[in-house]
């Protein structure tokens, strides 16, 4: 006989046959249950016993399963939480999302959806377990963990989080929070600031590391392909559908789908994209029947989401089920302090990329690189000092080799618009925006596609900005 211990679940549900349900499915996946019947008897038996997790009705006698969601999350910050939710009631399962819960399952209960939510809340369980002190308390005095996330190992990318700054701090820490849930994550921030490196170590961080993680710009996607890309094809259903193919959603399966530029996609696609995530579940152009899918939903856009759905471009419904828990990137502008740690970690990887020893950055260039305003971010500072390298003689990089726009010798960014009392916000933006953009292009000789990679966004959105801006 084995003396390695069973995982415990506290079930907590008023109605007998489904405890005796969860019970019986659970005792199959060897795990032992305790149950209550209601809320106060759950807080007895968490001081009682040590649970790994907890699954609960939202309507109970005594209460409801977000307010012991808030009580767990409280007073045992690492036991995984699942609510089960009335059929149909996307409301109440997007509230306990927010309140923290892991993830959940509606009545009437499909066992392998149950299956599967019980196997990552047992595998995220263990990990934060692990990533604690030893011999942590599982009461609201345990700490944190947060530094697991700057002391993790190197991403898929080679690339981690850097910086010291109080606000990619907050970001560092709510990655490690993040990771733990199911619950859908919005990322939000400027072009180029990291969003999409952020979802990929809220991904490799949680129970879903070792599964896919597939990442899709959708912008980038055709108007009349999106259906097929998102949820595949049958052989047939179209012309040029010469076989069967497997779209986006079945190809991460059990891992993380991350939608980069949300805000792209088409109305029509917006429905069926709602449908997919609140169902679990896809139909391929051409079939007939659905194929469940397990898949975390991640997504970011440098558009203003709000807005769009203010404008009738965004459905209210969709933008809800996204942003259940936003993660704002602060810009490069913001955390301006972590611009020398940066410049250096990024001149060395691309050093080592181009086959050569990493060159000095000299003050004068790194006090230049402080004093710019980076519209592109990130993604910009890699451009220029990935520019920097190749003119650069390989000792040291000066500031001329930066090329950056002549600031005249002002401090700080450059002189931005005057705002006016007459002027609404949108015209003063839209001022920024223009000024921006025409120095790009004048900086990369009118070359529109060197100017889109310095602005840190696509081709396609810089065509649409000339167009809107009615510059030539």
């Amino acid at each position: 006989m084995s003396g390695k211990s069973k995982h415990q679940v506290l079930i907590v549900d008023d109605e007998p046959d489904i405890r005796e349900v969860l019970e019986v499915t659970l005792g199959r996946m060897n795990l032992e249950t305790r149950t209550a019947a209601n809320v106060e008897d759950a807080k007895y038996l968490l001081a009682e016993f040590k649970f790994d997790l907890c699954l609960t009705d939202m309507r109970l006698p005594d209460g409801n399963g977000i307010d012991l969601v808030r009580f767990i999350q409280d007073k045992y910050p690492f036991l995984p939480v699942a609510v089960i939710t009335a059929f149909g009631n996307m409301e109440t399962a997007v509230a306990a999302l927010k309140a923290g819960a892991f993830d959940f399952v509606s009545k009437p209960i499909d066992l392998n959806d149950l299956r599967n939510i019980v196997r990552s809340a047992l595998r995220v369980g263990q990990s934060t377990m692990v990533s604690a002190s030893p011999g942590a308390p599982t009461t609201a005095a345990a700490p944190t963990p947060a530094a697991s996330v700057a002391a993790s190992p190197e991403t898929v990318t080679g690339r981690r989080l850097l910086g010291h700054s109080a606000g990619i701090d907050k970001v560092r820490n709510m990655i490690e929070r993040l990771a733990r849930g199911q619950a859908p994550v919005y990322v939000s921030g400027d072009s180029g600031t990291g969003k999409e490196l952020v979802a990929r170590l809220i991904h490799e961080l949680g129970p879903r590391g070792d599964r896919p993680f597939v990442p899709v710009n959708c912008g980038a996607i055709p108007e009349n392909l999106v259906e097929s890309e998102f949820f595949g094809h049958k052989k047939g259903s179209f012309t040029g559908a010469v076989q069967d193919k497997d779209g986006l959603f079945m190809a991460a399966n059990g891992g993380t789908l991350f939608l980069d530029e949300v805000g792209d996609l088409p109305l029509a696609m917006q429905v069926k994209l709602l449908r997919a995530i609140q169902e679990k579940s896809v139909r391929p152009v051409g079939s007939q029947t659905e194929i469940k899918v397990d898949v975390r939903i991640l997504s970011a856009t440098h558009k203003d989401l709000h807005e769009l759905v203010r404008q009738g471009r965004f459905r209210q419904d969709l933008y809800y089920r996204l942003n259940v828990i936003e993660l704002h990137i602060p810009s490069l502008r913001e955390r301006a302090g972590d611009i020398p740690l940066l410049a250096e970690q990024i001149c060395v990887r691309l050093a080592g990329q181009m086959g050569m020893p990493p060159p000095q950055i000299a003050a004068e260039a790194m006090e230049r690189l402080k004093r710019y305003g980076f519209p592109g971010n990130v993604r910009e500072l890699e451009n220029i000092l990935e520019r920097a390298l190749t003119l650069c003689d390989g000792q040291a990089i000066t500031a001329a080799d930066l090329q950056l726009p002549d600031m005249s010798g002002q401090e700080g960014d450059e002189t931005l618009p005057e705002l006016t009392e007459d002027a609404s916000l949108d015209d003063y933006l839209e001022k920024i925006e223009r000024s921006a953009i025409e120095k790009a292009l004048a900086q990369t000789n009118q070359n529109k596609t060197a100017a889109a990679k310095l602005l840190g966004i696509s081709f396609r959105a810089l065509r649409y900005k000339l167009e809107k801006l009615g510059i030539e």
